[in-house]
């Protein structure tokens, strides 16, 4: 089991949602926590009410993890505060684009940008330096259910969500050695602000595209349904001290049928594979 208390967490997308929520748990369980966001001027309230609920041992920085500089400047802001970091969490993502029509390239590189090489910066950033202070440590990748099944469709943000969970599963069983566990963290519906993604797009990418409107009116419509993001996060922090693989936030017969569907299908592909005279 991981002791957390007088060690220090960096998590991005801490502003609001699940990385918030995180961040008030793990400086809970008495870590020191840098919280990390695009989003400075709601960062830096998040932290201000933090404070006055007596979670002193917080701060904030400013980064754009689709930056690979900027994620490294936020992680020497972090070890200039509070010196070696054992946990990370790689939680930022943006939800954008969808479906076979009018498809945006510039909105597949914000969310490909954002989701995957977000994770990826923070994992190439953090890791030599877990590895290097030799303490032992956590990564946290967010994904998504949309990670584990495809009922989104041709979709960035489904895209983006299974390679964090394929990138997360490789990390896992090269870094069990080393001390190091992984969690990836694949939710269902959350009450969080991902449906107003588009409200940090960089201008880099242009404008949103026509699926934007229509995906964050279903998402507005989901949000309300979805879990406190509080309670998603103590259930993270249970398997960062438990060095839990999978977390899954929803387990009911609907989310369950969409990945029996899909894993049945490849078994069946696989049997079919078995059985071909023309693979002999």
């Amino acid at each position: 089991m991981m002791e957390l208390a007088g060690k220090t967490a960096f998590v991005t997308g801490g502003a609001s949602g699940i990385g918030l929520a995180l961040g008030r748990v793990l400086a809970e369980a008495g870590m020191n926590v840098m919280l990390a966001d695009i989003e400075r001027p709601a960062l830096t309230s998040a932290v201000r009410g933090l404070s006055e609920e007596g979670l002193t041992n917080v701060r904030s920085v400013g980064c754009d993890v689709a930056d690979p500089v900027s994620v490294e400047d936020a992680a020497e802001a972090t070890f200039k505060a509070f010196g070696a970091v054992h946990v990370v969490c790689n939680n930022a993502g943006v939800a954008g684009g969808s479906g076979i029509d009018d498809i945006s390239v510039e909105t597949w590189r914000w969310v490909l940008d954002v989701n995957l090489m977000g994770v990826l910066h923070g994992v190439r950033t953090f890791l030599p330096h877990i590895r290097g202070h030799g303490q032992g440590g956590h990564i946290v990748n967010t994904a998504s259910m949309a990670g584990m099944n495809s009922g989104l469709g041709f979709s960035p943000y489904s895209a983006s969500k299974f390679a964090v969970v394929n990138m997360s599963e490789g990390l896992a069983m090269q870094l069990a050695p080393l001390d190091i566990g992984v969690t990836v963290l694949c939710p269902g519906f959350v009450r969080t602000r991902i449906w107003e993604s588009t409200r940090n797009r960089q201008e880099r990418y242009g404008p949103p595209d026509s699926h934007a409107s229509k995906l964050a009116a279903t998402l507005a419509k989901l949000n309300d349904s979805g879990l406190d993001p509080l309670g998603v996060a103590r259930r993270v922090v249970a398997a960062i001290r438990e060095n839990e693989l999978y977390v899954f936030t929803h387990a009911g017969p609907e989310w369950r049928s969409e990945l029996e569907v899909r894993f049945n299908t490849i078994l069946r592909a696989m049997d079919s594979a078995a059985a071909s005279e023309k693979l002999v």
